[in-house]
């Protein structure tokens, strides 16, 4: 009875964490360093939902253990408006983006906070390098084994997530021609991409230990994979995706996270499972999702075809449909579809800065115009059907 319990409450609380960067509204470059009045107002606003991040320019925010959607989309909303009114004073602006258009990471500098300082000491040039941001999705698995089964077969599906998510088209100053550039600075760091399979939680643990023991970590949340049983809590934490610019986005992709651990859970309780497909393949998917987002294909392994990625998005609305009914969120995942339609940031991005260079701009004013979008439109936080 207290397994069939756990499995019927289970992926049914949600958390979501945002990470933005701060930028200086008349410069539109980053900051260097949050100021400490600033970071002080955000946590006295805001309390634990609020915490500085790896570089000094960064700052997180994390929702409570939400029952829904709604409640999270509340509470991420509020939490946006907040940082964005609290900054305003201070001449800055947060923007939900995973990579500056133009800002150098070697003018950041690591947060001195104890964690921090160890992360920046051990990985040096890699980790001041990383100058981006990310979204990540909790989904309440109260059941440690059934968190790892999940695990192993909703690999398959984080290239589709990622590729509606991007919004990190430049680097310093340049169009990198990919959707999303940030998998090429993270991937750099160890420990990180697709996990492999394990069998068992037990198996996991195992791991863990093993590396602890040996001095390469000292606890798990050290091991940066594009999906991993949190260390903290007991949820199942999507970590692949971009930060998403527009609000309505990223609640539609945590929608369609939710929704897909929620199918596999209900096909696991009758006998059926998603076949598990070897890393290669799946990692070949994750590169295309990187490369070409939303416009390119994703190879179907059981077609063995390349099929576009707006087709293969509704067998997905399809194939998650009845969960999505039960969870409440069906019209947020129908939004994916107005995603493809208009485009992710990235896509808005760079029209945005073809736009002001065929008008007459040069690349650095181009690129300032594309931050005064990322500005606009992180603090749009009301629902809208607008595109770009």
């Amino acid at each position: 009875m207290v397994e069939r319990m756990t499995r019927e409450t289970a992926a049914r609380t949600i958390g979501i964490e945002e990470e933005y960067l701060l930028v200086d509204r008349q410069t539109r470059d980053l900051v260097t360093e949050i100021p400490e009045k600033l970071m002080a107002a955000c946590e006295a606003a805001l309390g634990n939902r609020v915490s500085p991040e790896l570089l000094r320019s960064q700052i997180e925010v994390g929702t409570s253990v939400c029952a829904g959607l709604d409640e999270a989309r509340s509470e991420l909303a509020a939490m946006r408006a907040k940082i964005v009114e609290l900054s305003d004073p201070f001449g800055l602006a947060p923007i939900a983006v995973s990579t500056h258009p133009f800002a150098s990471w070697k003018s950041q500098r690591a947060t001195e906070r104890g964690r921090y300082r160890q992360i920046a000491d051990e990985l040096e040039v890699v980790g001041r390098r990383a100058l981006i941001c990310g979204m990540h999705v909790h989904i309440g698995i109260e059941n440690a084994d059934l968190r790892i089964d999940l695990m192993n077969q909703v690999r398959y599906f984080l290239p589709h997530l990622l590729a509606l998510s991007t919004s990190s088209p430049f680097w310093r100053g340049e169009e990198t021609g990919l959707m999303c550039y940030r998998l090429s600075v993270f991937d750099n760091l160890p420990r990180t991409g697709l996990p492999e399979q394990f069998d068992s939680f037990s198996e996991f643990e195992r791991l863990v230990r093993n590396l602890v023991s040996v001095g390469v970590l000292d606890n798990g949340t050290k091991l940066w994979w594009d999906i991993r049983p949190s260390v903290r809590f007991p949820t199942l934490e999507m970590r692949i995706t971009d930060m998403c610019t527009r609000l309505d986005d990223a609640i539609t992709i945590a929608a369609l996270y939710q929704s897909v651990l929620h199918t596999l859970l209900r096909l696991r309780r009758d006998n059926q499972r998603w076949r598990l497909y070897p890393q290669m393949l799946m990692e070949e998917n994750r590169w295309r999702a990187q490369r070409y987002g939303t416009e390119g294909e994703l190879v179907d392994f059981g077609k063995w075809a390349a099929v576009p990625f707006a087709s293969l998005l509704e067998e997905l609305i399809e194939l998650v449909r009845y969960d999505a009914e039960l969870l409440g969120c069906v019209a947020e995942i129908e939004h994916a579809r107005e995603i493809v339609s208009r485009g992710t940031s990235s896509h808005t991005q760079r029209h945005v800065y073809s736009a002001a260079l065929a008008a007459g701009a040069d690349q650095e004013e181009a690129l300032r115009d594309v931050v005064d979008w990322l500005i606009e439109e992180t603090a749009h936080t009301t629902p809208s059907d607008r595109g770009t």
